[in-house]
């Protein structure tokens, strides 16, 4: 469900030395935790700023001395942004992951988390980011509904490109917030908000993220969004062109100029490409044992084993035998 910015324009700035009252603020607009000081409460300085912007919580945040905090699941996507220091981290079977001023770490909804070291001198940024209105937005750019949440990776270059231009995003408009500005009408924050979802799926690698580089793909015409739909819909039913040109509604050579045009390939290659990212859900989930590769591939419509995996090699960058092993 998406926060309306009417409601969720707030800014709180909090400073205290009890680290009970400190692990309360960050359960009150953040997380359940537990917060450990390992070297002793002594020097231990919480300050907080954090502002909520519709489905996100941003937060200026650090601890004056080393601290450890613990959390569940964090039921939200959720990126540190270090502005110094070091942050070791892990979650789920990500571990002993380090995020600096050069790499921020992202955390997904699912998964037990653990900051293991805050460093003395680490002060971060921390975004939380409501699932709901992430997969909303990406849906939105993509012009169809998703088969499965999105999934991001764990670490993101905040040093270069766009990891860099969205973390300089975030630091404006928290900024924004905190000067009270224009960012704070309701007229102005919406379309920010959709800039800085849009921004964090362009800036972090993911499965859609290839689909979301092409060229026109928020001037897809009805025909070709049709189709698409009716290829996700049923990946692995045996579409024809002729078929999906019916469900279209437009001729053969139309909705194959149109995915020329709108989606950099043919409307085959396009099914081809939604049936690999199928089999590559299901490698990924599997075990070897309980999964196989053969009929994985059967299943998703690919006859021959041997082009199987060598169009699941060159979309992937390993074999389906290696994804069910990492799986």
């Amino acid at each position: 469900m998406h926060h309306s910015p009417e409601k969720g324009l707030v800014l709180r700035e909090f400073r205290t030395t009890d680290v009970d009252e400190a692990r309360q603020v960050i359960q009150e607009r953040f997380y359940a935790n537990s917060i450990d000081v390992p070297c002793g409460s002594a020097e231990f300085m919480a300050r907080y700023d954090i502002a909520t912007l519709g489905p996100l919580t941003l937060g200026r945040i650090a601890f004056g001395t080393e601290v450890r905090i613990e959390f569940g699941e964090l039921g939200s996507y959720h990126v540190d942004i270090p502005l110094g220091g070091r942050l070791v981290w892990r979650q789920g079977r990500h571990t002993d992951a380090v995020a600096t001023t050069a790499t921020a770490a992202v955390f997904q909804p699912h998964g037990d988390t653990v900051l293991d070291r805050v460093s003395t001198d680490c002060s971060m940024l921390a975004v939380k980011i409501d699932p709901e209105a992430l997969n909303d937005q990406l849906e939105r750019l993509l012009g169809r509904p998703l088969r499965t949440p999105v999934a991001l990776t764990p670490e993101l270059d905040i040093a270069h490109g766009a990891g860099l231009s969205w973390v300089r995003m975030i630091r404006s408009v928290f900024d924004e917030v905190q000067a009270g500005g224009l960012v704070t009408t309701p007229m102005v924050a919406r379309p920010i908000q959709e800039a800085l979802l849009t921004g964090l799926l362009l800036a972090t690698g993911h499965r859609y993220r290839d689909e979301l580089d092409r060229p026109h793909l928020a001037l897809r015409p009805g025909p070709v969004k049709r189709a698409v739909e009716a290829m996700h819909g049923m990946p692995q039913h045996p579409f024809t062109v002729g078929e999906l040109a019916v469900l279209a509604g437009v001729s053969v050579r139309r909705l194959q100029e149109a995915f020329r045009q709108y989606v950099g390939m043919t409307p085959l290659a396009y099914l081809t490409d939604v049936r690999l990212a199928c089999a590559h859900d299901e490698l990924s989930r599997g075990t070897p044992g309980e999964v196989n590769v053969s009929e994985v591939a059967h299943r998703w419509g690919f006859g021959h084993l041997g082009r199987f995996a060598s169009r699941y090699q060159a979309r992937f960058g390993e074999l389906p035998s290696q994804t069910l092993r990492s799986g």
